[in-house]
């Protein structure tokens, strides 16, 4: 059966776009999110969170840029059981030149963690839960900032 070469191209083209549509409807997910609770007395605990970040990729500092990448964020549910001690702290970001944004960023590769001090209002036994916004890069490309929900419970 005989082709034409104009019938070829719309063929051709709806192939390259098929196969990139279904390269790119597979999510990444370079950092993998975790959360635990750490008891420190019986009215207070502290909120380790980890990330886990695939080779060849980081995710960002909570130190905000002016020309540079959306920061990690955490945003704790309100409630009446707990307070927050204090602000989220960060271990040993490191500090980088990002060519995506043509800044020296703080970043962290491999393995990030994050910890909250928490006081409880009444006893323990209940979860937290939280939202985590971050964004994560490769040498190549930046995945959009992403919210995920996270949640631990109390002992």
């Amino acid at each position: 059966m005989y082709q034409s070469q104009t019938m070829k191209k719309p063929l051709t083209l709806c192939i390259a776009m098929f196969a990139f549509l279904t390269a790119f409807s597979q999510a990444k997910e370079p950092v993998k999110w975790s959360a635990a609770y750490k008891s420190i007395s019986a009215t207070e605990g502290e909120i380790v969170v980890t990330a886990l970040i695939d080779k060849g990729w980081h995710t960002y500092s909570q130190k905000p840029t002016k020309d540079g990448p959306v920061p990690t964020a955490f945003m704790f549910t309100e409630s009446k059981q707990y307070s927050l001690v204090g602000k989220t702290e960060e271990t040993n970001p490191h500090e980088e030149f990002d060519t995506a944004f043509g800044a020296k960023v703080a970043m962290f590769s491999d393995k990030a963690e994050f910890k909250q001090k928490v006081k409880f209002t009444g006893k323990a036994g209940f979860s937290i839960a939280f939202k985590v916004e971050f964004m994560s890069c490769d040498n190549n490309m930046c995945l959009p900032p992403k919210t995920i929900d996270l949640s631990v419970k109390t002992q």
